[in-house]
């Protein structure tokens, strides 16, 4: 669902993922399609795979660092191995305000040479950018034991109007 002052996605995907090992793999994959300056927003309750999402986006990236939720420390930033740009993962739950909060981390002096991942950034981090990728996890409610994930990945602005989603899909 989308917040009310975004603008209609340029592009939307919807993936089944059974496992962790999967969901971790659909992280893999979207690190290839990544880019300096891309904002992405992960949004699902608690314990649906965006952190698993994010250690895969991490390896895909080939960044240093164990990629765990940075719940109590807000951000962590893994830098790369290579010469891909780093990882900027964000835990937005504990932050209440917008992004008048949030200017502490420096988001938007990072955003131009890394890939910022905020979870639980719905309606706090999309002034960053124009353009980003929107990720939804569902699961099913009441069945903690359920392993699949209803993946939705929206792409909004005219970076990700060009961009190839259906390559996540394999």
């Amino acid at each position: 669902m989308e917040a009310p002052h975004d603008p209609i996605p340029a592009t939307t995907l919807k993936i089944t993922v059974n496992s962790p090992e999967q969901m971790g793999e659909l992280g893999r994959r979207l690190a290839k399609l990544l880019r300096p300056g891309d904002l992405v927003m992960l949004t699902g309750e608690l314990g649906a795979g965006k952190t698993t999402l994010t250690r895969g986006l991490g390896e895909g990236l080939g960044v240093r660092g164990a990629v765990t939720s940075p719940t109590f420390v807000i951000a962590r930033v893994h830098p790369s191995l290579g010469d891909g740009p780093p990882l900027v993962h964000v835990d937005a739950y504990r932050l209440g305000g917008g992004l008048d909060e949030m200017e502490d981390l420096d988001l938007d002096v990072s955003l131009p040479e890394s890939v910022i991942v905020v979870e639980w950034g719905d309606g706090k981090v999309e002034e960053l950018s124009d353009d980003r990728l929107r990720v939804l996890i569902h699961r099913a409610v009441g069945d903690t034991t359920d392993e699949v994930r209803e993946v939705t990945l929206s792409g909004v602005g005219a970076r990700w109007a060009e961009a190839d989603l259906t390559l996540l899909a394999a």
